[in-house]
């Protein structure tokens, strides 16, 4: 469970995390410091924040007096979120959720440590988001629907009824996939695409192509 009275320290200074930052910032959360090897100060929202610049600086932190926010975002097939997440646990320290103000969550949907409801996001009655999964910006979880670990619904991706997803499924902004479709394990569903079949272990779904074709002007006699 999320404990929001600790401090928190972000692993990762990219995208995702800056968002993530945003989001605690606006909810007055305490945030000690970032970790990251790369620049983070092109990145005004973490101005003011410690920078430390690798993994072993953790250690300066009690496990039991901080959370971690997992700033890792997650792109399709790439495991280093999942990877940060199993290291840091190893080390005994818990990653805390992140769940934006403006996200709708029922008080009937369960969601478990470390997961990120990004600004918008809707997670309805019945449904169950497995560790370090994501809901970006504005992606609809619709009722009855099971999402394994590490998951990512990209901004704008809407989830049917009853949908069932196992671990590591990527799911592409603005993609739709029906009600009762299960997705299999490390699948990828490109932006866009409409699922209506079940998706097996490691498939990738695309959108059909789109046909662009140029118009000749047509000349007045």
């Amino acid at each position: 469970m999320s404990d929001p009275v600790l401090p928190v320290v972000i692993i990762g200074g990219g995208g995702h995390a800056s968002v993530l930052v945003d989001i605690l910032r606006q909810q007055n959360r305490d945030i000690l410091a970032v970790i990251s090897p790369d620049p983070i100060d092109s990145r005004s929202v973490f101005n003011g924040i410690l920078h430390l610049l690798s993994d072993d600086d953790i250690h300066q932190f009690e496990t039991n007096a901080v959370r971690l926010i997992n700033g890792i975002g997650m792109l399709p097939g790439n495991t280093i979120r999942k990877h940060v997440a199993n290291k840091f646990e190893a080390m005994g320290y818990r990653f805390d959720s992140v769940i934006a103000s403006s996200a709708i969550v029922s008080p009937f949907a369960q969601l478990a440590d470390g997961v990120q409801l990004f600004p918008g996001s809707i997670v309805q009655a019945g449904s169950q988001l497995g560790t370090h999964s994501i809901v970006n910006s504005a992606a609809l979880i619709e009722h009855d629907c099971v999402l394994g670990n590490f998951n990512h619904v990209a901004p704008r991706a809407t989830l049917c009824g009853q949908v069932e997803c196992h671990d590591s499924v990527f799911i592409g902004a603005g993609a739709t996939v029906i009600q009762s479709i299960s997705i299999g394990t490390g699948a990828i569903i490109g932006a866009g695409a409409a699922v209506t079949k079940d998706l097996s272990v490691g498939h990738i779904c695309l959108p059909a192509q789109s046909v662009q074709q140029s118009i000749e002007p047509k000349v007045m006699p």
